[in-house]
């Protein structure tokens, strides 16, 4: 198989993961098929070197986050808000309720407590696979969790922080 053909299966097997942690990280789907093509085109380039990489998932989700993260520094997108349509629905039919609070709820988390949350909660990383993705301390994985749950907690919580307790029963 020649090393065009491998990248192809490669990326095709693993497109939808790919496009979900996208999706999750910056809660549109437009943009996360950006992210994603943007990734697997550097991943094109450095196919030579990451084809031999241990886990090749993990280089690849490392290419995914540090093109979210670099594009939340340029300019373009911090003038620039698109809106897209609603979310697609949870597969296979789950909780549309659920799902669309906790869409909203970490929308509102800072991208790189939003990039720590999908890694550690989704991805079922440890603390140190997603220090060593994100090229930090274990430290600040630790402080970005904590602050991206907080803020989480409290994004949820707030439409019913007008009710009573007894409201709330």
């Amino acid at each position: 198989m020649s090393l065009d053909e491998e990248y192809t299966a490669y990326v095709t097997g693993r497109l939808s993961w790919l496009r979900r942690i996208a999706y999750l990280l910056c809660q549109d789907w437009h943009r996360a098929d950006d992210l994603v093509q943007t990734a697997i085109t550097r991943l094109y380039v450095k196919w030579r070197k990451a084809r031999v990489a241990d886990d090749l998932d993990a280089y690849v989700r490392v290419v995914l986050i540090r093109v979210f993260l670099a594009e939340q520094r340029t300019a373009w997108f911090s003038r620039v808000r698109l809106m897209s349509a609603p979310p697609d629905p949870p597969p296979h039919g789950g909780d549309r309720d659920t799902a669309v609070d906790l869409s909203r709820a970490l929308s509102a988390v800072p991208p790189r407590q939003r990039a720590t949350l999908v890694l550690r909660f989704h991805c079922d990383l440890s603390v140190e696979q997603t220090a060593a993705a994100l090229g930090c301390s274990t430290g600040t994985v630790k402080s970005q969790t904590a602050r991206g749950l907080a803020t989480l907690r409290s994004t949820l919580d707030a439409p019913y922080s007008h009710l009573s307790h007894t409201e709330e029963c």
